[in-house]
This record gives structure tokens, C-alpha cells and sequence, in this order.
């Protein structure tokens, strides 16, 4: 398989779609919850959808902001290790059902929902539901065009 791109990013050829999705960035992040769990939320959605430039750019982000190594490596096995709070936990959850829709009839049982619920508020919630639609926007752009990791040397 190759790594290059098919075309340029579909965000980056649009000009006006940046501006949306900025505003969709500030809205998420300006609603109270930890920017750590948002990076947490954002990573596993892009694992889950196998888009290399948002696990790339997920991880780097949530270092330089201070994640721990440790939790970053485990968040594809979040529920097997003692590295996540509770509130983690649910956004996290809430992030797996939220992008894989299509595997239960039931696309977000009450049981997440409720969990996550117990954590955040409604505009808390509101702002996890809209980062997760946002990353899931970015993982199909992204897988859909073949967007590459950049490249780390050294």
C-alpha cells in the first residue's frame, strides 16, 4: 500500500471548511471538559477507525499537553488497566459507541449514555457528543483519502 495521499485534504482544498470546523473545535473544547479527556476521546475514535494522521497527530498533541506515555499506550485497552479515572472511562465508552453506530442495534445503550451522564453535565456531554461527531469527520476524511502520517525522523 502507499503511503500517499490520493489528493490534498478535502478540509485544506475548501478554505470555508476550516473556519467550520474551527468553530466546531472551540465550541467542544469551551464547554468544561478536561482538554486531556477530549485528547483521550479523540485518540480512540482514530484508532477505532484506523486513521493514521489523526492517531499520529492525537498522540503527539496529548504528549506536548502533558499525557503520561503510559496512559497514551494503553488507551485501545482502556478497560484491562488502572491508568483512567471514572469520568475517563465514560467518555471513553461513550467514544467506542458513539463511532462504531452500526455494531449494535442499539448504537449508544442507556448503560453508556447514563455512565457518561454521571460524570458530565448536559453541556459537557454536549460538547463530548460534538468531539466525537467532529473526529469521526476528520478519521473518514482522512481514511477515505489516504491522509499519511507525517513523517518523524529521529
Amino acid at each position: 500500500m502507499t503511503l500517499d495521499a490520493r489528493i490534498q485534504n478535502p478540509a485544506a482544498l475548501l478554505p470555508d471548511t476550516m473556519k467550520a470546523i474551527n468553530l466546531l473545535y472551540k465550541a467542544a473544547h469551551s464547554a468544561g471538559v478536561p482538554d486531556s479527556t477530549l485528547e483521550l476521546v479523540h485518540l480512540r475514535a482514530s484508532q477505532i477507525n484506523g486513521c493514521s494522521a489523526c492517531v499520529d497527530s492525537g498522540a503527539r498533541n496529548a504528549r506536548k499537553n502533558g499525557e503520561t506515555e503510559e496512559r497514551l499506550f494503553a488507551v485501545a485497552v482502556w478497560r484491562e488497566t488502572p491508568y483512567f479515572t471514572e469520568a475517563e472511562r465514560s467518555a471513553l465508552a461513550l467514544a467506542e459507541a458513539a463511532t462504531r453506530l452500526a455494531d449494535r442495534s442499539d448504537a449508544v445503550p442507556d448503560e453508556i449514555w447514563d455512565e457518561a451522564a454521571r460524570h458530565f453535565g448536559e453541556k459537557e456531554l454536549s460538547a463530548l457528543v460534538l468531539w466525537i461527531a467532529t473526529t469521526n469527520f476528520f478519521n473518514r476524511l482522512n481514511a477515505t483519502t489516504r491522509q499519511p502520517a507525517p513523517q518523524h525522523w529521529g
